[in-house]
């Protein structure tokens, strides 16, 4: 079983920047493939950004504003979100996979409890 806790959500201004963290319980932390996803009220989860290594991928709306990494030192995983819009609000989950990176929801083995991220205009 894999425990997934967030933080650093919160409300900011549009063209500021927050940065999320996700702890990981699990002794073989460095080789899950990590992701990010949001869901804004009435609409899918949809996926933001993954890790497996060191590389990440990143969707075409965060690409060159966000920025995943781990350090698997601290079994951790951060986004950093650079020139927030308002279009960004959503509740953002931390996802676990065991197999790659976490790309499609149903990809997905473990789930955070999410965080809110809003974005006022």
């Amino acid at each position: 079983q894999v425990q997934l806790v967030e933080s650093g959500g919160g409300l900011v201004q549009a063209g500021g920047s927050l940065k999320l963290s996700c702890v990981a319980s699990g002794r073989i932390f460095s080789s899950y493939g990590m992701g990010w996803f949001r869901q804004a009220p009435g609409k899918e989860r949809e996926f933001v950004a993954a890790i497996r290594w060191s590389s990440g991928i990143y969707a075409d709306s965060v690409k060159g504003r966000f920025t995943i990494s781990r350090d698997n030192a601290k079994n951790t995983v951060h986004l950093q979100m650079n020139s927030l819009k308002p279009e960004d609000t959503a509740v953002y989950y931390c996802a676990a996979d065991l197999r790659t990176m976490p790309t499609m929801t149903a990809e997905v083995d473990y789930w955070g409890q999410g965080t809110q991220v809003t974005v006022s205009s």
